[in-house]
């Protein structure tokens, strides 16, 4: 069986199944793991259709507490949902608030960071 041939399955694979997130992306994902040393096409299916279920889920909360101002999901509104919500709070790091330079600067100023002792 070749490389191409499996890719091929893997394809049919998420067609057939109502799946818009390219499997072969999110083995990719997947097997950057240096825990992960082979995959299992149901085992890739079921992450790549989790995968897809929870971006919508994100999507449709995001877009429900946004601002609603011509029917357009911002980043902004992610990153409000983010860190509202507890159960996308994990994602703070990957989906902060935009800050402007110059706030950041006063919170700079009002709280200094410590040096960490060696």
């Amino acid at each position: 069986m070749s490389g191409n041939n499996g890719e091929e399955k893997v394809n049919h694979a998420s067609n057939s199944k109502g799946i818009s997130l390219p499997m072969t992306r999110v083995k990719l994902i997947m097997k950057s793991s240096p825990d992960v040393s082979s995959i299992n096409q149901e085992a890739l299916l079921l992450t790549t259709k989790a995968t897809e279920l929870f971006v919508q889920h994100l999507a449709l909360s995001s877009f429900n507490n946004g601002s609603g101002k011509d029917q357009t999901l911002l980043y902004s509104d992610l990153a409000n949902t983010v860190e509202e919500k507890e159960t996308f709070q994990f994602l703070t790091d990957i989906l902060p608030k935009k800050i402007l330079v110059r706030d950041y600067l006063k919170l700079l100023e009002e709280n200094p960071i410590e040096e960490a002792d060696n």
